[in-house]
């Protein structure tokens, strides 16, 4: 197939575009630096620059390829994580999951794509009421009144469109693995990342090439709907947290009370730590035959977070 990579340079596109031409399929890649096409020719593709804000560029971009397929990687998030201020720090990709999707799909339009993947996010936005691990059934939590609202917001328009257009939406947990958890276990090593309260809040975790493997998947079977791509072990940041901390060397994380954490990090980090609700893999590993090479990220952590 010939398929259409939008953010190829991002942490899962440079994952995934080697997947891809491992399978023979012929990859267009994107990236927003002329600096950048060098690495993705690289890796197999032909790179192109398109800026996924402009209607014309992903016009343009995605006319000249031709594609089979297209699949939408695009962010913006780079820094240091700031919860606090969420709309603030996620503002680019917000843009890019609400302006960019329509762009890709007036493009897939024009040119007869009928075949989109796209990105979400599962890894501690269930919504927070019931059990403590959510499937593609339960809705995502709207954030209302957070920082985090428009975040959930654009992820709520990705999806809405993408399926209503016949898609597929890979809801990712939380990346760890090759550049995906640098800036996390940074932040571990410094003790900068506390454990909020009780730590009961659960998240979800996927290792970037398991990641990748099922957006593969997605690309070849062309299923419709919404699918959790996530490992087999959801579990609360009283867990994961040190065990994250032991795999990167660092001492165990300092404890902040909720009310403080509130105070310095705001109410999304303490609901991501308190209240925060895991996903179920179970759709996708029935319904797309995924099978992951770190099932946990108790194993996963161990060998290897960079």
């Amino acid at each position: 197939m010939r398929v259409f990579v939008a953010g190829g340079t991002g942490v899962l596109g440079r994952r995934l575009v080697p997947q891809l031409v491992a399978r023979g399929h012929q990859v267009t890649a994107t990236t927003t630096s002329a600096a950048k096409r060098e690495s993705m020719e690289r890796l197999g593709a032909a790179a192109v620059v398109m800026d996924g804000l402009d209607a014309a560029s992903v016009a343009a971009a995605v006319g000249e390829a031709r594609p089979d397929a297209i699949v939408h990687q695009m962010t913006a998030i780079a820094g240091k994580p700031d919860f606090r201020h969420m709309d603030r720090w996620f503002a680019g990709t917000n843009r890019l999951r609400t302006e960019g999707t329509d762009h890709l799909l007036a493009a897939a339009e024009a040119t007869g794509v009928t075949d989109v993947v796209a990105q979400s996010y599962a890894c501690w936005n269930g919504i927070r009421e019931g059990g403590w691990v959510k499937t593609e059934q339960d809705p995502l939590d709207p954030m209302t009144g957070m920082a985090a609202r428009p975040v959930m917001e654009a992820i709520s328009h990705v999806e809405d469109v993408v399926v209503r257009a016949g898609g597929t939406v890979l809801r990712y947990g939380g990346l760890y693995g090759p550049g995906a958890s640098d800036v996390q276990v940074e932040l571990v090593r410094k003790r900068q990342f506390p454990l909020v309260g009780d730590g009961a809040g659960y998240s979800s975790w996927v290792h970037v090439d398991d990641a990748a493997s099922a957006t593969v998947l997605a690309v070849e079977q062309k299923p419709t709907g919404v699918f959790n791509i996530v490992d087999d072990e959801p579990a609360p940041a009283r867990e994961w947290l040190p065990h994250l901390a032991a795999c990167a060397g660092a001492k165990p994380p300092m404890r902040v009370p909720a009310w403080l954490a509130r105070l310095l990090a705001g109410e999304v980090a303490v609901a991501m730590m308190t209240e925060g609700r895991g996903f179920s893999n179970a759709k996708a590993k029935r319904e797309l035959g995924w099978e992951l090479r770190h099932p946990s990220w108790r194993q996963g952590f161990r060998e290897g977070l960079g």
